[in-house]
């Protein structure tokens, strides 16, 4: 495949479970449908290959991707070590690292060598996601023990053109989620009391100014009612089309 022209853009989605993550990606996607673009679903590719892909054999201009990974290691956080209730099975150390190391590995073998190629990535959750959530966990961890992990350091040195922070109250979020048919997998992470005491480290001072100093433009996103799916995939788009004139 040959190189683009120019660089691609890093778009990340990240918030509270059921606040609308997915539904901007879908309307990501559909910007990229409205320009004739090309679309790889890294997602879908790693379900069902169960690894990456050599960015160099991919023909498209959009890739879709997700943290964890569905393959590898990020296989393991998601079917294991973040998917039953019992949070004394695995120490948060051992869950921030596999969440590191998998960061890492996707960041090497697939998001940094699309952007050279001037592809762009649109990604649901990522770094921000231990920042917010592993400090919480029944094991006390630092910030700066989180930022200090490799993949995690790599991640910020290499931080998202644009990142896109869905709102919404936990107790909608709740809602959404438990009328949502695809979400029974029983994560530690989707429980109301968990999220009350995440929602406030999303909109924090500390944790805009840190993305903000790594290069980030930091956007906050309002998907709560009367917000249908429709507006929030619009909303989506328009704000991706004027960070693409200004940017």
């Amino acid at each position: 495949m040959s190189k683009k022209e120019g660089k691609g853009k890093f778009v990340m989605v990240d918030g509270l479970d059921g606040s609308g993550k997915g539904v901007i990606v879908t309307g990501l996607q559909k910007w990229a449908a409205k320009n004739n673009l090309k679309v790889f679903d890294l997602r879908e590719h790693c379900k069902k290959h169960l690894d990456l892909p050599e960015v160099d054999d991919l023909d498209c201009d959009v890739i879709l991707s997700a943290e964890p990974t569905y393959s590898h290691v990020g296989r393991v956080i998601r079917e294991e070590l973040i998917k039953n209730s019992d949070t004394r099975k695995y120490s948060g150390h051992i869950t921030a690292h596999a969440f590191s190391l998998d960061r890492k590995v996707l960041y090497k073998k697939v998001i940094l060598p699309a952007l050279e190629r001037g592809i762009h990535v649109f990604q649901e959750r990522g770094v921000i996601t231990s920042l917010v959530y592993q400090p919480m966990q029944m094991e006390e961890m630092l910030v700066g023990q989180i930022l200090g992990m490799p993949g995690n350091k790599f991640a910020m040195e290499n931080a998202p053109d644009l990142l896109v922070v869905t709102m919404l109250e936990p107790e909608e979020a709740i809602h959404r989620l438990a009328h949502r048919n695809s979400k029974q997998d029983d994560h530690i992470f989707e429980r109301l009391e968990f999220q009350k005491k995440v929602k406030d480290r999303y909109t924090s001072d500390w944790l805009r100014e840190l993305f903000e100093k790594n290069g980030s433009i930091v956007h906050y996103f309002d998907t709560s009612s009367p917000m249908t799916p429709k507006d929030t995939e619009d909303g989506a788009i328009r704000l991706f089309e004027d960070f693409m004139k200004n940017h």
